[in-house]
């Protein structure tokens, strides 16, 4: 079974959808086995358990279980790589679990 990673912006359309894609292009270039989920800010609670990691696209005041990603750095592509590698170990962490 593939592991959840959750990202979410305001309305959980345009902007998580984009990082979610492009997120769900760089672990199968990985290999890795992992499902990427773009929801609703609303939604993300119902999603956080059972979840590897949250990938926030607006600034993140919450306190979650998780490991939360800068999902701003997947859309600019500015400290993508040092993202992407927190996420990578966040899926490895779950797996292991």
């Amino acid at each position: 079974m593939a592991v959840r990673v959750v990202v979410a912006c305001g309305s959980g359309v345009a902007t998580s959808q984009t990082v979610a894609s492009k997120v769900n292009r760089m672990l199968k270039e990985k290999g890795v086995d992992a499902a990427v989920e773009a929801v609703d800010l609303k939604s993300v609670d119902r999603y956080i358990d059972g979840s590897a990691a949250y990938i926030t696209i607006v600034k993140n005041t919450k306190e979650y279980p998780i490991p939360v990603i800068n999902g701003i750095a997947f859309l600019t592509g500015v400290g993508k790589d040092k993202e992407f590698e927190k996420l990578l170990k966040a899926i490895e962490d779950f797996k292991v679990r």
